[in-house]
């Protein structure tokens, strides 16, 4: 029978690793993510514009795609990979590492942005993925233009996903801010979108309409 995924947790932070060097590297603030990864987006964009030779206007268009393909990857993401856990002791430790920590711990401030370490391991890699993909379609300088939309919109969903969890929600944002909340607290199993609610809409894991927020 799989583990679930259950809605209790505690305060404080939860130990990843037992080597102090590698406990550190799942820890950031958002000074330093905005540091890091604000200059390889701009090093990205270089790249598309500069050397590949990427219009303007083609970038941009490409650089919207990215962004939208983000909110997708988000909600694939979230549900079936972050979400994904069996019996098996090494995917329960997967599972920890991945999100379960988050889920145990959500007020832990250290962890609600991706490390700049294991986030550019991982963008790399996506890319890499991206770049395989856009090169069997035969349009290989394209993904030049889509990755750093979808880079951006990974954090700017890693931004909204913090604020959710430490801030009050600004009034235009209450609804989504609730949605998370639910999930975390009441209904693991649906509302996997954060930064927005589109594709749980899509594919019916919005939680009960009973939950919606009572209006202040």
């Amino acid at each position: 029978m799989k583990p679930e995924v259950t809605t209790d947790f505690q305060t404080g932070q939860a130990e990843i690793f037992k080597n102090p060097i590698l406990e550190r590297l799942t820890k950031t603030d958002p000074i330093s993510n905005i540091i890091v990864y604000g200059l390889l987006n701009a090093f990205l964009v270089y790249v598309a514009i500069g050397i590949k030779g990427l219009s303007v206007v083609e970038f941009i268009g490409l650089f919207a795609f990215g962004l939208f393909f983000w909110t997708f990857a988000e909600y694939m993401l979230h549900r079936y990979v972050f979400h994904w856990v069996t019996e098996a002791k090494w995917s329960q430790r997967f599972h920890f590492v991945m999100h379960g920590a988050h889920h145990n711990y959500p007020t832990d401030k250290d962890r609600l942005l991706m490390p700049p370490v294991p986030g550019i391991i991982l963008a790399s890699l996506l890319f890499s993925v991206f770049f395989i993909v856009f090169w069997i379609t035969g349009y290989t300088q394209l993904v030049y233009g889509f990755f750093p939309g979808f880079f951006i919109g990974y954090l700017m969903y890693s931004f909204v996903h913090r604020a959710t969890h430490i801030m009050r929600p600004p009034k235009r944002f209450r609804d989504l801010w609730h949605h998370h909340s639910l999930h975390h607290y009441k209904y693991p199993n649906k509302a996997f979108g954060v930064s927005n609610t589109f594709w749980d809409k899509v594919f019916g894991t919005m939680p009960p309409k009973k939950e919606k927020r009572k209006p202040n």
